[in-house]
């Protein structure tokens, strides 16, 4: 199959330009755009559909990157100075980008397994944080993410660079409310799943190195400026806080997201060994 060769800034090359600066657009066309080795392979390894490989027309490629694009049901040549406009990098040039299709928003997609640890970002408004926490969750065994309300976009190109491709390997969800959430709660529940809803509040009443985390987990995390919605806050079964020393009275939404994980991981691993 041949090439689609593009090297002005026509119809199509602004329908993928896009892809990374409108949400409207990525949600509409239920795709989304991936860079980088790592994060392409991810995507490749777990199974996601690659819609359109582009490529430098100037650059002889390497062989990962010609078995990337031997794998693509379609594959664009761009020019050099447009591929640099569409990935957005300041240095250097990208070999190739991948247009990734996007998964259904539906909580179905997270494994429940019998030591589910779980999480809710409640209305970030960072696509970085997003990201991160997706990349803490692949290394500390988290089996989903849930992004909750009216919040930053997942697909977005910060997100998905953020996670260097954890997402692939980590279900990341979008929930338009609480109340779709405590629905597959109240479901999992009576199917015999006795999951611990665990919030997080610089005023919560146990130190996180307190509470039991072995126990199947859906821990959350607040908004990065206000913090756990009233919602979140009154269906939680337990608060956790971190004790701070120092001037600081909080901690990054991602570093928080991350301190729970470790918690959850080092308690189960010594559950593990006894």
């Amino acid at each position: 199959m041949a090439d689609l060769k593009i090297s002005t800034r026509n119809s199509r090359f602004q329908l993928l330009e896009a892809l990374t600066r409108n949400r409207s657009h990525r949600t509409r066309e239920h795709r989304f755009v991936v860079q980088g080795v790592r994060p392409i392979s991810q995507a490749i390894e777990h199974g996601w559909a690659i819609l359109t490989v582009i490529h430098d027309a100037e650059r002889t490629l390497s062989p990962w990157a010609r078995g990337v694009l031997a794998q693509a049901p379609e594959t664009i040549a761009m020019s050099p100075a447009l591929l640099a406009e569409l990935s957005e990098k300041d240095e250097g040039t990208t070999e190739i980008i991948a247009i990734v299709a996007m998964p259904a928003d539906e909580l179905s997609r997270i494994p429940v397994p019998a030591d589910f640890l779980g999480m809710v970002f409640d209305r970030p408004t960072q696509p970085g944080n997003i990201g991160s926490i997706l990349r803490s969750m692949d290394a500390l065994g988290g089996h989903g993410l849930i992004v909750s309300g009216h919040a930053a976009d997942p697909y977005d190109p910060k997100s998905v660079r953020a996670s260097t491709g954890s997402m692939f390997a980590t279900p990341v969800v979008r929930a338009a409310s609480p109340g779709v959430v405590f629905d597959w709660v109240r479901d999992l529940r009576a199917q015999g799943t006795p999951l611990t809803l665990v919030a997080t509040d610089e005023r919560g009443e146990v130190d996180v190195w307190d509470h039991d985390f072995t126990q199947p987990s859906l821990i959350l995390i607040g908004n990065e400026t206000t913090g756990l919605a009233r919602g979140w806050r009154e269906a939680a079964d337990v608060t956790v806080r971190v004790p701070m020393n120092g001037s600081a009275s909080s901690l990054n939404a991602s570093n928080a997201a991350t301190l729970m994980l470790y918690e959850a991981a080092r308690q189960r691993a010594g559950a593990a060994r006894t």
